[in-house]
């Protein structure tokens, strides 16, 4: 049976040992994760947590609706048992009735068909680094090969393990200038960057220019077999020197020849997709899926910031 359960009546212990025993089981799907990205979120739990779908829960104008939260690509149906078509309905058919407006990213797992539902395909790009480095190198996109050729001729020198405020700070006074973050975007980032390290499942490295200055820097998350590439952050530096392109092929050399699914996570953006497709990845596609029951007017103004968010 599958029961709603408010956030005091979450056994974090159960959710997280479901979580850390399934083939499909994501870091973002962890207790500690989800308290971070999205607090007082709920969920529902089949029997002794055999199966599990995390509910990201908001309330707004007095009406109860769940999202996508910051830096958690990939949510829906986690389960020890194989999941059927037929077992992702089942949970999204239970999600309570009071969330008025749905919008979810599911798995890469969950297959889910719905009349109710409106879905929407969205993009990874993963990459197996289980190959002698020099095969994976091979398969780059000749604008690749062509990147990296330049980033190794302008004297960039990789950092290991630099601070990550410096990488945040990047981002911020460069990329993040060009859009209208909320104050939660970096308060979110640095409280999971702090967990991440805590946990000892994070990996910063930075790129320095010729003047000894950092230029590019990212963070990877190992999560079992699959390390996810986070975040990262870059100044105008780095996009003349190619450096997130050394960056990037600097932890794909490393991690040559281990049984690691390497996930740049994205992008529905065009030029970062041809960017990450560069290196030889395969694109994969998981599910977004929407529903909004709530009453004009609120409805049709949700319909217009979803519009103008899908938009950019």
């Amino acid at each position: 049976m599958i029961r709603h359960l408010i956030h005091a009546d979450i056994d974090k212990s159960k959710w997280d040992e479901c979580i850390k025993h399934l083939p499909n089981g994501l870091v973002y799907a962890y207790s500690w994760y989800l308290d971070i990205a999205c607090p007082g979120w709920e969920a529902l739990v089949e029997d002794d947590y055999t199966s599990i779908l995390p509910l990201p829960m908001g309330k707004k104008y007095g009406y109860t609706y769940s999202y996508p939260p910051l830096f958690t690509q990939q949510l829906g149906v986690f389960s020890k048992q194989e999941l059927s078509e037929e077992k992702v309905n089942e949970f999204i058919s239970a999600i309570p009735s009071h969330y008025r407006y749905i919008e979810m990213h599911l798995n890469e797992q969950n297959i889910f068909h719905s009349r109710t539902f409106e879905t929407r395909e969205l993009i990874t790009y993963t990459l197996d680094l289980n190959r002698p480095y020099a095969e994976i190198a091979a398969s780059y996109s000749t604008q690749t090969k062509r990147n990296l050729k330049k980033a190794l001729s302008s004297s960039l020198t990789i950092v290991q393990t630099p601070r990550p405020e410096k990488i945040i700070k990047l981002f911020r006074d460069n990329r993040g200038l060009q859009h209208e973050l909320p104050f939660a975007f970096y308060t979110v980032l640095e409280r999971l960057t702090e967990a991440l390290l805590s946990k000892g499942v994070i990996t910063p490295i930075g790129v320095n220019d010729k003047n000894n200055a950092m230029c590019a820097g990212a963070f990877f998350v190992k999560n079992k077999d699959r390390h996810i590439f986070l975040f990262s952050g870059a100044n105008q530096n780095a996009y003349n020197s190619q450096a997130m392109t050394l960056l990037l092929n600097s932890y794909i050399e490393e991690h040559a020849e281990k049984p690691i699914t390497f996930d740049f996570e994205g992008s529905m953006d065009k030029d970062l997709a041809r960017f990450y497709s560069g290196f030889g990845s395969t694109k994969r596609t998981f599910l977004m899926i929407r529903r909004n029951t709530l009453p004009a007017p609120v409805k049709w103004i949700k319909e217009i910031q979803y519009k103008r968010k899908s938009a950019t």
